[in-house]
């Protein structure tokens, strides 16, 4: 059954993004996998986006005001005239506002924790059975299940875009990134590569905030020698799986609870073990002692650096096909596509 679908996302970022954007690159990843299947896609985003289907642009301030409200509703309410059969938004539920009364069969996808208090309106406002939720981890989609069923449905990456290495060299570095800043513990990262005498290559971009500009030159380049500790700044996808599959082990020292982490699977994706923090939905990602381990603090993520030689290269690669590929991803939103036009 070929069914019509509109996807909405913000547009502050294209898709697929150059470099920086997870919300951005799922919905790409997605978008290709549902052509594959035979869906006709119309997606909402950024006007620079070139996911390969009918795109309709919009922009947008980064802090989301009321005109932002009027503008995007007065594209989307449009959606209802167009006979599309699913509406799905992975950005705010605010684009849909005029949509919630409304029959057409609605999906919200949550990657970062959510608001209650705005499901409860959106789930008085909409028509019975029309609205459907799904969280990218449990940690997310437990938060909304205490009002209403949600699906739980992990992102992924296109297993292909990825080349796996079965071996490293013995001297291979620890790699992290991420945004360099505090709640993604790049401090934490340096202190375990000093401890545990191993190199450590930093990637990420270093917000604009003054805040994360202090912090990165205080806790961070003060400790950049470009021997041991490396900053190599932002990366692209062909960067990012070069640097992936020489090393050793990717940390994930996050201080905040992070609702999935798609950059622990794109480790996986090329044998690298994943070392975390029992932070958010770090647990349901890393198998303890088969493609990672999960630590409760620093000394404890030096121990397993010590010992990360022994996990499975192969098993990493493993479990990010068999449980975080797009296809997957892909053929679970379908399934709730189908369910929720039925009911």
């Amino acid at each position: 059954m070929s069914l019509k679908i509109a996807i909405i996302v913000n547009p502050l970022i294209p898709v697929p993004p150059e470099k920086y954007g997870g919300i951005e690159r799922i919905v790409y990843m997605l978008i290709q996998e549902l052509k594959s299947f035979g869906h006709d896609i119309t997606l909402f985003a950024h006007p620079d986006s070139a996911a390969g289907c009918k795109l309709v642009s919009y922009t947008g301030s980064e802090y989301f005001n009321f005109k932002d409200f009027v503008k995007i509703n007065a594209i989307t309410a449009k959606i209802i005239f167009n006979q599309f059969d699913i509406v799905h938004t992975f950005g705010r539920m605010s684009n849909i506002a005029l949509l919630m009364p409304s029959k057409l069969t609605k999906i919200i996808s949550y990657q970062l924790p959510p608001t209650l208090s705005q499901i409860k309106k959106a789930i008085k406002l909409s028509r019975k059975n029309s609205l459907h939720f799904t969280g990218c981890s449990d940690f997310i989609a437990n938060q909304i299940r205490t009002l209403t069923p949600t699906s739980t449905i992990y992102n992924g990456v296109n297993i292909n875009d990825y080349t796996f290495s079965q071996i490293v060299t013995e001297d291979a570095p620890l790699f992290f990134l991420g945004r360099i800043q505090v709640d993604k513990g790049t401090h934490i990262a340096i202190d375990v590569a000093k401890r545990t005498n191993k190199k450590l290559i930093i990637a990420g971009n270093i917000p604009n905030e003054q805040i994360h500009q202090d912090y990165f030159k205080a806790y961070v380049e003060p400790f950049i020698d470009g021997e041991q500790i490396k900053y190599v700044g932002p990366v692209n996808d062909q960067q990012k799986n070069n640097l992936l599959g020489k090393t050793l082990a990717f940390l994930m020292p996050v201080t905040w609870d992070e609702p999935f982490g798609i950059v622990m699977v794109e480790a996986l994706a090329c044998g690298t073990p994943v070392i975390g923090f029992r932070r958010g939905a770090l647990p349901e990602v890393i198998e303890e002692g088969i493609n990672g381990f999960v630590c409760d603090g620093v000394t404890d993520m030096v121990n397993a650096v010590h010992k990360v030689d022994k996990i499975s290269r192969k098993a990493c690669r493993d479990v990010a096909s068999e449980k975080f590929s797009s296809t997957k991803l892909a053929k679970q939103y379908e399934h709730l596509y189908l369910t929720a036009i039925t009911q």
